[in-house]
C-alpha cells in the first residue's frame, strides 16, 4: 500500500461515536471522548480479551501538525477498535494552532487530558501518540508527577529542532511555538529529545517509508535516550497505517497495548 492509499485507507473510515464525553476545561476542544471499558472499571468476571481485565488504560493523542484543521474524528476507528479489543480508551482533543492554541497552552491542555483521563483509574496509563500527538506523548510523560506509566509514539516529531530544520509541513513547528524573541528556548523546551520522560519506558512504532515525518527523527530520539526507548522500525510502511484498523501497523500496536493472555 502506498503512502497516498494509507492516508486514504484512514481518513476514509466513518467516524466513530464515543460512549460518553467529558469535559476537563471550558474551550469547546478541551474534552475527552471515552470507548469501552469506563477508566476505572476493575477487572471483569472472564480475564479475556474482551473483559480487558488486566489491560491498561489508552490515553490516545491524535496528530494533524498541531493544527486546528485536524481534530480527533479520524483516530476515533482506532479508539473504538482498540475499545473492542478489551481496552478503554480516552481519545483527547486539545486546543490547536488556529484554535486557540498553540505553545504553551497546546501543551498544558494535553496535560489536563491525560489527568482528567486517568482520574480514578485502577489501570495501568499509557499514552500512545501519532504524528505531531506522538511528539505530545513524549514531553507530556515527561512532566513531574504525570500519571503515564508507558508512552507508545507512532511516527513520532520526536526531534522538534531537526523537524524545524527541515521545514516539516510547512514550517508547522515555528507555528507552534510562535514568532518572537524567545523562540530558541521555547524549542528547547518543546523538544522531547530535550526532555526525555525519567523513568517511564518509550516504544516508538515508525515505517521505514513514511513521507510525512522521517525516521531519522526517531532514531534520533532513541540514540539520544537508548535506556529508556525502544525503537521498532516497520519496514515498507508510511504514515498512517500503524493507526488503521485492520493493517498490520495496527496489529503492531495492538500486541504492545493488549497483555497476553494467561494459559
Amino acid at each position: 500500500m502506498s503512502a497516498a492509499d494509507e492516508e486514504t485507507a484512514l481518513l476514509g473510515l466513518a467516524p466513530v461515536a464515543p460512549d460518553r464525553t467529558v469535559a476537563y476545561g471550558p474551550h469547546p476542544d478541551q474534552v475527552v471522548d471515552l470507548y469501552g471499558p469506563r477508566p476505572g472499571d476493575g477487572a471483569g468476571s472472564d480475564g479475556g480479551a474482551g473483559s480487558g481485565a488486566s489491560g491498561p488504560l489508552v490515553v490516545l493523542l491524535h496528530g494533524g501538525f498541531w493544527r486546528a484543521a485536524y481534530d480527533r474524528r479520524h483516530l476515533s476507528p482506532l479508539a473504538a477498535a482498540l475499545a473492542g479489543q478489551g481496552l478503554p480508551v480516552a481519545l483527547a482533543e486539545y486546543r490547536r494552532v488556529g484554535g486557540g492554541g498553540g505553545a504553551p497552552r497546546t501543551f498544558e491542555d494535553v496535560a489536563a487530558a491525560v489527568e482528567a483521563a486517568a482520574d480514578g483509574s485502577r489501570r495501568e496509563v499509557v499514552l500512545v501518540g501519532h504524528s505531531a500527538g506522538g511528539h505530545l506523548a513524549l514531553l507530556a510523560a515527561a512532566r513531574p508527577g504525570t500519571p503515564v506509566r508507558r508512552v507508545i509514539a507512532v511516527s513520532p516529531v520526536a526531534d522538534l529542532a531537526r523537524a524545524h530544520e527541515l521545514d516539516l509541513s510547512g514550517g508547522a513547528v515555528a507555528e507552534l511555538l510562535g514568532p518572537g524573541p524567545g523562540f530558541a528556548a521555547r524549542l528547547a523546551a518543546a523538544d522531547p529529545v530535550r526532555r526525555p520522560p525519567a523513568g517511564v519506558p518509550v516504544t516508538i512504532l515508525h515505517g521505514t517509508d513514511d513521507p510525512d515525518v522521517p525516521l531519522d527523527l526517531s532514531r534520533r530520539y532513541a540514540a539520544a535516550s537508548p535506556a529508556t526507548t525502544t525503537l521498532r522500525e516497520l519496514p515498507g510502511v508510511g504514515h498512517y497505517a500503524p493507526v488503521t484498523p485492520g493493517t498490520t501497523g495496527f496489529a503492531a500496536l495492538l500486541s504492545l497495548l493488549r497483555p497476553p493472555r494467561s494459559t
